[in-house]
Formats: structure tokens, sequence, C-alpha cells
């Protein structure tokens, strides 16, 4: 099919997409390299970890690809320490084999959710643990590590020290009789193993546990505090980092522990699996048959991974004037990446690159509880994909209630309506709407319109106010986007396909128009369409699947990020095949999927009495399906006017702000004053569209 593209320079997507190329940094370019926290190697991940630093990055990585910016994005599982081997001792395997299979759930989990890193390795490979030992002895040479004796658990019957995790016994604050050694689940405290009453060794628990004399080695954190208070100053007026940072907007910094200061702080443990403490000569320490703390080396697996995926990996990693580095995680991990692993950057006495962008979230909660794998509730893995939902669905849905500023709720009916009302109503009708006018009326051929390509005039005689509107919209999205306010930017891209919907409506676009006014119905379907390709670059980011297959029925390279709205596809250009984007999903589904996904204390519905999602309930016609669906599932899935397309972007935009303000704590007079005004206003938005509906 014949093209007509514009190809200035800057026009299309020279970046290639994640994972097909080894790209390097290059001077005096902008070189973006991302990391997302490493997942443990011991279970599967649910829908708050993706949300919390996969996708989140995948997101960032993308964006950073359609600016044509150099980019780099690492993950991998985290597989030493404790963790993998408690929880290869509850499976009757050993560590490796544990690891190995959770790093193959880990990674189908994330392709089908489109995350697309540039290489998804693991910690436990022999240039981890090169790289690991390099930096432990360079913290030795430098005069930065001491030795400790410390009282540990000791099995007697295994025989050997007992890591934290080995151990159960009695709370000594509430008396929960199966507090773990590192913490307890009855009041959440965290613990010593050897405060624990009555322990027992989780391999057996008829040996005798008892306490015995441990040396290890300590990193001395309160030696470095001084250049790691410095060093987060000068990072965090550079770069841009979340909210709930260690350091607050007036640049003071506030976490607790730097504030009492920093006391040294173990790098060794008494454990099998794990990186071996290095020893030179004579084992002067102690330290032979040790291995290196899984929080000391679990940083250290985004330069190693890195190595694993090309041998010039210290181009990105030793390279600070050159390479923003672009961190993303849980609040849970800030701590870890904010001061304690820059601590060791700067103790190792290299030219590390360090953090310049931090991009944390707050907890993504299910439907009014937790997720529990222990009792099966919520969205692990591949239940996402059981559902039938498509990927690309989740993705629009956990990414417009990322939690970045609260922790945020996961809802089943706002996740329908998110694909109901938002991707098929707005996104979706204006791209079809528009493309299938093309197909009808023009034979697929784009027709002559009289505009010159390039940038529109936002001074044009006919559609100045849509173009500057849209010119707008665009700064907004890339000002948002660069700060990383990723929930933001998505919003703007829908109200940028909100805006195409109207420009069709208010332009009168239809056979009519042809006839009438042929030159004119041209011009408003051709910018209609370069609104499209743009948007194609926008959505890529968020939904790469659906940015695919609108390049698809536009039959178009992929694009870039424009500043300003243009002239790309140009008159004589044959479309591909228009299709529908996205499919509706019958409310019925929310309860469905709530059983399902309920945990053990709700009856579970068996997949072969689960409705297929995008069609009619079992036993039911399509009609019949209608019949019995809400008022607002009953209503044809043809144009909506853009009065309706309006109110239904308000009304998800204001659900979320309810969903934000439920989830602040603590609960003060004032916080429910305003959770029954924003709720109050949200029926008011309803009804408001249940009235423009019935008319």
């Amino acid at each position: 099919m014949a093209q007509k593209i514009r190809t200035d320079e800057g026009v299309l997507r020279i970046v290639p997409p994640p994972g097909q190329a080894a790209p390097l940094p290059k001077a005096g370019e902008k070189n973006i390299l991302i990391t997302s926290a490493l997942p443990y190697c011991n279970n599967v991940p649910h829908l708050g970890n993706i949300i919390g630093s996969t996708l989140s990055a995948d997101v960032f990585s993308r964006y950073s690809r359609t600016r044509n910016w150099r980019t780099l994005y690492i993950c991998g599982t985290d597989e030493y320490g404790t963790a993998t081997e408690t929880q290869a001792l509850k499976e009757g395997i050993t560590p490796r084999e544990l690891c190995d299979k959770y790093w193959i759930l880990h990674k189908e989990t994330y392709q089908w959710f489109d995350i697309g890193f540039d290489h998804f390795g693991r910690t436990s490979t022999p240039l981890h643990s090169e790289i690991s030992q390099e930096i432990y002895s360079n913290l030795g040479k430098n005069g930065l590590l001491e030795r400790q004796e410390k009282e540990q658990t000791y099995c007697e019957g295994c025989p050997k020290f007992l890591a934290d995790r080995y151990v159960e016994g009695i709370c000594p604050h509430c008396g929960f009789e199966d507090a773990r050694g590192d913490q307890c689940d009855g009041c959440s405290r965290t613990l010593d193993a050897i405060e624990l009453i009555k322990p027992r060794c989780l391999v057996d628990n008829t040996h005798t546990v008892t306490t015995r004399t441990s040396v290890h080695m300590y990193l001395k954190l309160n030696d470095i505090q001084p250049r790691t208070e410095e060093w987060i100053k000068q990072s965090w007026s550079r770069g841009k980092w979340s909210p709930n940072a260690v350091i607050n907007s007036d640049g003071e910094i506030i976490d607790a522990r730097l504030k009492k200061g920093l006391l040294p702080t173990p790098l060794t443990r008494d454990l099998k699996w794990g990186v071996p403490v290095p020893v030179e000569g004579e084992d002067i320490h102690g330290m032979n048959g040790k291995v290196l703390y899984v929080w000391f080396d679990a940083p250290i697996g985004y330069p190693s991974i890195t190595a694993n995926y090309t041998p010039e990996w210290k181009q990105w990693w030793f390279n600070p004037r050159d390479v923003d580095l672009y961190q993303f995680m849980g609040k849970d991990n800030v701590y870890f990446h904010t001061v304690y692993w820059p601590s060791v950057q700067i103790g190792d006495g290299r030219d590390w690159t360090k953090l310049h962008h931090l991009s944390t979230t707050e907890y993504l909660n299910y439907e009014g509880g937790k997720f529990s794998k222990s009792k099966n509730r919520g969205v692990f893995g591949p239940g996402a994909k059981e559902t039938g939902i498509p990927a690309s669905v989740w993705r629009y849905y956990l990414l417009s209630s990322r939690p970045e500023t609260a922790d945020a709720m996961f809802s089943w009916s706002e996740c329908i309506a998110a694909n109901n009302n938002v991707l098929l109503n707005n996104f979706g009708n204006f791209v079809n709407r528009a493309l299938k006018f093309v197909s009808s009326q023009y034979a697929s051929i784009l027709p002559e319109n009289g505009d010159a390509p390039g940038p529109y005039s936002p001074n044009d005689p006919l559609d100045s106010e849509f173009i500057t509107s849209v010119n707008a919209l665009l700064k907004d999205y890339i000002d948002a986007m660069d700060s990383v306010k990723i929930r933001l930017g998505l919003q703007t891209v829908m109200l940028i396909s909100m805006r195409g919907n109207n420009y069709l409506q208010s332009s009168g676009l239809n056979k009519a128009l042809i006839a009438s006014n042929p030159t004119r119905c041209a011009q408003v379907i051709s910018r209609a369409v370069n609104l499209i390709y743009t948007l194609s670059a926008l959505i890529y980011p968020f939904m790469p699947a659906t940015s695919e297959a609108i390049l698809a029925q536009l039959n178009a390279p992929a694009r870039a990020v424009p500043e300003v709205l243009s002239n790309d596809i140009l008159g004589g250009h044959t479309i591909g095949t228009p299709g529908h984007l996205f499919k509706k999903i019958e409310d019925n589904m929310a309860e469905v999927w709530r059983i399902k996904f309920g945990g053990t204390e709700n009856a579970q519905v068996s997949a072969a009495a689960t409705p297929d999602p995008l069609k009619a309930a079992p036993g039911q016609s399509k009609k019949a399906s209608k019949k019995s669906a809400p008022a607002a599932s009953i209503l044809p899935d043809g144009p909506k006017s853009p009065e309706a397309i309006a109110l239904e972007a308000k009304i998800a935009e204001q659900g979320q702000h309810v969903r934000e303000l439920k989830a602040r704590t603590p609960k003060t007079p004032e916080l429910d004053a305003d959770i029954k005004s924003a709720v109050e206003l949200l029926k008011a938005l309803k009804s408001e569209l249940e009235v423009l509906k019935q008319s």
C-alpha cells in the first residue's frame, strides 16, 4: 500500500524498541538508564507489584524512546538470601531450582503485560558475584568495614546458625505464637530472632534452638553519612524525587534514620545461598564460609545484570556526566535506593552513575483489602490473562489508578468502566470513526486538502481553536512525562482524544459535508487522521499493543512525540484496514471476577463456568444480556455526544479523587468532610450523565 509520510528530522521514531539492541550512551546526547526494583524470586508478582515498579518503569522507558533518547531499561530477579532459602525449604527443592522456576514465571508475566526490558536478568550469576565481591573489597580497602560479634540463634539439631526467617516463636511484645524471626504478623513489630520466646527451628521444630556468638562484617555507614547527605541534596536538586522520599520539597532531609544518625550495618550472613564473602590469604576476620547479606548484594544486581547484557556496561554505570539514572519502586524501597545503595557507591570510591530521578508509588490494595497469596486473594501473575481482558486494558486501568501520592484501591467495577467508558467510547470511538470514514468515503486513500506538510498554523482561519488547544495539551503531556507524572500524562492523552471526538462532531463530518464542501471535508478528515498519528505516539508508552494496532490501521511507521500538531500523513496516502481497538466488557463480569479472585473465604468459580467477558452471559443471547444489564450498559456503542464524553471523563477523574481521599490516613473530621463532599459531587455527575443519556 502506498505511503506518503513526512520524514523530516524528528518526525519518526529511530530509537529501537526495548530488547532489540544494546544501546550505548553518547556524549552530548540524552542518555536514560532505567531500573525497576528487583522482584524477589520466591513468589509470583501481583498487580500492586507490577504497577509499583516494572510497569511504571516500562512506561517511562517507552516514552524516552518516543523522544528518541538513548535508553536502557534493566531489571531481573533478586535471588539470594533467607527468603529464597525458606521458600525452597517449604517447596522441597533447592534454592537454585526455586529461582529457575520463579524467574520463568516472572518473565512470562511481564511479557504478557507488554513490559519491555532491554534485559531481564537475575542476580545468581558469576558476574554478579564478581562485581559484588569487588565492591566489598573496595569498601575494606577504604577503611569502611569493621568486624563485630553478635548473638545469633543457633540450632543444635541442624547444626548451624539460623537466619531470622528460619526461626519462629512467641512474640515478646504481643504473645503471638507464630512470630517470625524478623517480624511479628500479630503486632507488625520488627524483631531480632534472639528476642523470641520458645524459639523453634523451621526445619524441624523438635530441634533445640539456643544462641551462640557469630562474627560478621559491618559497613560503617556512620562514616559515610556526611558525604551521603551532601549527595542527596545535590541529586534531589538536579533531578525530581517523589514526595515520599528522604528529603522534603524544601530540601530538608527528613528520614528518621539519617536524622538520628546512621549506624554500622551488617554486610554478611551465615547462609549457604548467596555470594561468598571474598577472603584473601589468612582468614583473620573469620569470614570464610559466610555470604554477603542480600540487602547489600541486591542493588548491585542493577549493574551486574547490565554486565550480563553488554560487556560495555561500565559506559552506563561509571558515566555520571552523560547518563541520567531513573529508578522506579514502591515506597518501602526508598531508603535502600536513596541512602543505603548510594552510600555503598560512595564508599566504593569509583565514579558511579547514581540516582538522578526517583519515582515511587504508594500501595495498590485490592477491593477493600490487601493482596494475599496465602489466601489466594487478588490477581497474581497469570490471573490477569485468565480473565480474557487484554493486556492493554489492564495497563490502562492500572496506570490510570497509579497510586502516586496515596494508596489506591483496585476495583473490578471501575476496571470495566475504564474499558467501556474511556477506552471504547472515547479513544477507540475517535480512531474508528475517522478511519472508517476514510475507508468508506475515500476508498482508503487520504484526500488532498491543500495543507502544506509540517506543523499546522495556530492562526488557521477555520481550526485555530482546535490546533491551539491540541498544542497546549501536547505541551502538558510532555511536561508531565518529563517529570514522570505518569497518571497525568495518561489523562492528557485521553483529553486529546476527547478533543478529536469534539472536532469531528463540531465540524459536522459526514457524507453531506463531502457533497456540500468537499475541500473542507478533506481538510477535516486529514487533520483528524494526523491527530490519530500523534495519538499513536502518545499512547505507545502506556499501551504499546494499541499503538501498534493504530499504526497498522494507518499503514504508517512509528512516530516520535511531536511538540505541535503537524501534517505528517499526506494526501494520497493509503491507510490500512480500520478495526475496533477495544471490545465492551459486560458489567455482570465484575461479580464473577470478585468471586473468582476473592480468596479462600469466597466460593471459587471454575474456569468452565466463567463467561467470556466480551460476550453475553452464559445461557443468554446478547439481547437478553442487555435487558438484564444496568441502564448504562444498554446504550448503543456508537458515537457519543461531546457532552457525554466530557462527563464520563469527569466521572472517572472524580472517582479516582474519591479513592485517593478514602485511602488517606489518619482519618480526621476534615478528611471525612472532604470525602463526603467528593462523593456528593461524584453522585451529581453520574446523575447528570444519566439525564443526558435518557434525553
